[in-house]
């Protein structure tokens, strides 16, 4: 539909300045809607993201994390991508590092 306006011209061929402002009139309404989509989900959705890559930055060994299974858990190690919960005494767990949610408590 947006396609066959946009490639309608005059009947002679050449673009009338009516056809033209018809045009720019079309897609006023897609600008309007992307800035609308910019502001309301990609934009907070960078800024998320952003977040959550200084927090798993300023991990480190004896905080307290959440997983984003719900896990609790005391990091004893950390690697590039892995980090080595304890969950219990004696038990540990290695997840991926993307995994962790929040941080509870800083040691």
């Amino acid at each position: 539909m947006f396609g066959l306006a946009f490639a309608m011209g005059s009947p002679a061929g050449g673009a009338s300045a009516g056809g033209m402002m018809a045009q720019f009139q079309g897609m006023i309404p897609l600008v309007f809607m992307f800035a609308i989509f910019y502001f309301l989900l990609i934009r907070p959705q960078q800024k998320k993201a952003k977040e959550h890559r200084a927090l798993l930055e300023a991990l480190k060994k004896g905080d307290q994390v959440v997983t984003a299974g719900g896990m609790h858990g005391k990091v004893s190690s950390l690697d590039d991508q892995v980090v080595t919960l304890e969950i219990a005494p004696g038990v540990n767990v290695r997840i991926n590092k993307g995994f962790i949610a929040t941080i509870t408590k800083k040691d």
